[in-house]
């Protein structure tokens, strides 16, 4: 009995022994993971090639593909300008043409003209009116009242620069139709334009001229004397043969609405034939009188009224003002009307009328007109410019005629730049007393045309500048 109870004893012994054991082991396991868990950790090796870090927008948004940048687009901007250049009457009195005869008979008018070639030659298209027919010796070579001249005058202004003259004014008429016809034809084929005077019926009426890629329409008109509607138009109280108002555009002042009627049909007939811009030439007004009169006002403001950009007035054989016009039917549209050039070259000198007590008729302008056009297609009216000009007449000796006199041998255009005033003594080649006279002269122009020049000025620039800004907005916010 005593040996079986020891043997029991010995087995629980082991087990209780084993359970301790195991409690241990089981401690200690728990107590390595709480050190573990517990215990500082140690930074990674850093790897041997450098891993760039995400940023932050990297890991808070998705990644996006960016358009590539490219440039605003270029403002609309000028991509050519077209200069017109005009002057008044080469008015044909006969010391003129006796000045121009030279020796053998023969006739040279080139010395009207040598100060002015430089100014007409930088113009991108020039223009005088021709006071004067060109009957050839059918007729005598005379003055006023009934004008003919030689032709050599149309080879002198085609010398100087001049591409265009206009031939219809009051004396288109006074050698009839066969010395009316004949001016046409010389002028032509000398190698200038005609403006205003047909050969036919058929012919146009005007002229759309393509300078420098910029299409402008011009058209002249001059006043007539008929008595009235079914009579023939009289030119100098000369009246023409049947049909003669479809060889030269004409109107009567009296009766302006013709024209109107005229000129809007032929302004379709330009603007169809590609004109994008109109200048009218008009031969109107009352003679040496320094302000329009109220015909003159009237048709100007009408003719704003149509749409035409630049009316050129000749005639009075002084220089009549300027004026910018403001349509009534288009709030946007301004027209430059300039209402008479003046004389170009004359006879008419100081003391010699009895009509003017003043050198005005001595005085004339360099007109000129600058139309752009931009590059979505459009054109304008950028700028007008004016140098006034001033006819000198020259003794057998070389000096300054003051007043008319037998002794005069040479007329001279004088053009008054004043950017070259300290250099017009030398250039002239003239002393102090004449120096004197342009002065005066460019003075008695200026007065008369200074305001309205310079309103016009302002205006173009400041719409141009306006324009420009436009451009550049809408390049800048262009989608």
């Amino acid at each position: 009995m005593s040996k079986r109870k020891k043997r029991g004893d010995g087995l629980r012994k082991v087990l209780i022994a084993l359970i301790v054991i195991l409690i241990a082991a089981i401690s200690l396991l728990v107590w390595l993971c709480v050190q573990l868990a517990t215990a500082p950790q140690e930074p990674l090796p850093a790897p041997t090639e450098s891993i760039p870090l995400p940023t932050q927008a990297e890991t808070t948004q998705p990644p996006t593909t960016q358009p590539p940048t490219t440039a605003p687009p270029e403002p609309e901007h000028v991509v050519s300008t077209a200069t017109i250049l005009s002057t008044g009457d080469l008015l044909m009195h006969g010391g003129l043409i006796n000045a121009a005869r030279q020796s053998d008979g023969t006739y040279d008018f080139s010395y009207i003209f040598p100060y002015l070639t430089e100014y007409v030659t930088a113009a991108d298209f020039a223009v005088a009116n021709l006071e004067t027919t060109l009957a050839g010796t059918a007729k005598p070579y005379q003055g006023n009242p009934m004008f003919n001249c030689p032709d050599d005058l149309v080879d002198a202004a085609k010398a100087a620069g001049f591409d265009m003259l206009l031939t219809a004014s009051n004396h288109s008429y006074d050698s009839q139709q066969a010395g009316f016809e004949r001016t046409i034809r010389t002028v032509r084929e000398k190698g200038l334009q005609n403006l205003g005077t047909m050969l036919s019926a058929d012919e146009p009426k005007y002229v759309v001229q393509n300078i420098n890629g910029i299409n402008i329409g011009m058209i002249c008109y001059t006043y007539e004397d008929s008595t009235g509607p079914g009579n023939p138009p009289a030119l100098n109280y000369n009246p023409m043969q049947a049909g003669g108002y479809d060889l030269i555009n004409c109107f009567r002042h009296s009766d302006p609405s013709s024209l109107y009627n005229h000129l809007e049909t032929q302004m379709e007939l330009m603007k169809a034939d590609g004109a994008e811009a109109i200048v009218v030439y008009l031969h109107w007004g009352q003679e040496y009188k320094l302000e329009a009169n109220a015909s003159q006002k009237e048709i100007a403001q009408k003719l704003c009224d149509m749409g035409v950009d630049v009316i050129i007035g000749g005639h009075p054989h002084v220089v009549e003002p300027i004026e910018l016009l403001e349509s009534t039917v288009d709030p946007n549209h301004r027209t430059v009307c300039l209402y008479s050039m003046g004389n170009a070259v004359s006879n008419q000198r100081l003391g010699l009328l009895k009509s003017i007590s003043t050198a005005h008729t001595e005085d004339g302008v360099l007109f000129s007109i600058t139309f752009s056009k931009y590059s979505d297609g459009t054109v304008y009216l950028e700028d007008v410019e004016l140098i006034p000009t001033w006819v000198r007449a020259v003794d057998a000796n070389g000096n300054t005629v003051v007043r008319s006199s037998a002794t005069i041998v040479r007329y001279e255009i004088l053009p008054l730049d004043d950017s070259r005033r300290d250099q017009w003594a030398e250039v002239f080649g003239i002393n102090e007393s004449t120096l004197a006279q342009c002065t005066d002269s460019w003075q008695r122009t200026m007065d008369i045309v200074g305001e309205g020049l310079a309103q016009s000025k302002d205006y173009l620039n400041a719409e141009k500048v306006a324009r420009e800004a436009n451009y550049l907005w809408l390049a800048q916010n262009a989608a």
